[in-house]
């Protein structure tokens, strides 16, 4: 009996792990929950009209003679001489619209898939609902690119990884014991997500920075409806 014919599902745990990977076709989903995807889904999702992603700090800075915001951070601080650091709160302040953003890992996870998969978005616990629909009617191969940090291997992308693999599981053939492994986690703790996240190296890290109201925030569950998806190098909402 032939296999019923379903779109593939697989996990890449950091960036580097791209490279075993061909994105040709696929749909990249872009993963930083603490805290650049989050931050971008909250910020669109309240009013900001396009972010710009970029790796390095002087690229951020060439946008704001364009009237952009710039936002940013280095190992969890504000960047500075930058007009906003990757809160979520501050995002989602309406008094701008434009923003260009560079982060740790976020921005770099984006510029690493950006040339190769046929589609960007971003996801987030924050519009995961949103992110599963859209998933399901697209009908195509989709790996899912945890930021980490600085090349390793992280909790809490992982596990939202695995949030999302267990939503598409019907839809979608699992590849990889990434995919399984994470699927798996996420279901061990499900019901304790922000108490085991708490232990993480990365919210340790941020708590430190007294931001530990981002987190919570950033752990919050379909709380926004929008799909950010990449389109010549800006992200904006996919249309309703």
């Amino acid at each position: 009996m032939n296999k019923i014919q379903k779109p593939t599902l697989e996990i890449c745990f950091t960036p580097d792990a791209v490279s075993f990977i061909d994105l040709t076709g696929k749909i990249a989903v872009v993963v930083d929950i603490f805290r650049a995807t989050s931050t971008m889904v909250a910020g669109l999702a309240s009013g900001v009209t396009h972010v710009i992603p970029v790796v390095d700090m002087a690229d951020a800075l060439h946008y704001k003679s364009q009237d952009y915001v710039t936002a940013g951070e280095r190992n969890g601080e504000k960047i500075e001489g930058f007009d906003i650091g990757n809160s979520p709160f501050e995002h989602m302040a309406q008094e701008f619209k434009k923003i260009v953003m560079t982060t740790t890992n976020g921005t770099q996870a984006i510029e690493t898939v950006k040339n190769d998969a046929e589609q960007v978005i971003i996801g987030s616990f924050l519009n995961l609902r949103a992110v599963t629909n859209y998933l399901k009617a697209q009908n195509k191969d989709v790996v899912i690119v945890c930021a980490g940090w600085k090349g390793r291997f992280n909790a809490e992308d992982s596990l939202f990884a695995g949030a999302l693999a267990l939503k598409l599981r019907s839809d979608f053939w699992w590849k990889g014991d990434e995919t399984l492994f994470a699927s798996h986690s996420y279901s061990s703790v499900k019901n304790n997500l922000s108490k085991m996240l708490k232990q993480s190296s990365h919210y340790k890290r941020l708590e430190k920075n007294g931001v530990s109201d981002d987190m919570e925030f950033c752990l919050q569950i379909d709380k926004f409806k929008n799909v950010p998806v990449l389109n010549e190098n800006i992200l904006e909402n996919l249309p309703k």
